[in-house]
């Protein structure tokens, strides 16, 4: 079940970070509001999650989701760049989480 919530709250990271650009810097307060709450609980989850797989490697799942997720978010949503050295560090990002997930003992 952990691992579930781990993903569900990485990609609700990117969730938050697409409300908070849409709140002008908290100025709406409409999505100011849904930020705050979607933050909240995506903070739970990653609390509950922290029990089981242990704050380290849940804190490093979490972001590198939120990461890659966001980097894409970017992208495809405000045409960022996608030069290949963003998207190589993107992948050094992933391969980072898997080599987390192979060495801990948490599986």
């Amino acid at each position: 079940m952990a691992w579930i919530l781990v993903v569900i709250a990485g990609f609700l990271e990117p969730c938050w970070v697409f409300t908070m650009k849409k709140s002008n810097s908290f100025k709406d307060l409409k999505w100011g509001a849904l930020t705050m709450v979607l933050m909240v609980f995506d903070l739970y989850l990653l609390s509950i999650v922290m029990q089981t797989l242990g704050a380290g490697l849940s804190y490093a799942i979490w972001t590198g989701i939120g990461a890659v997720c966001t980097f894409l978010l970017g992208v495809f949503v405000y045409k960022e760049s996608a030069t290949f050295i963003r998207i190589a560090f993107i992948f050094m990002i992933i391969a980072g989480i898997v080599g987390l997930n192979l060495t801990s003992e948490v599986l």
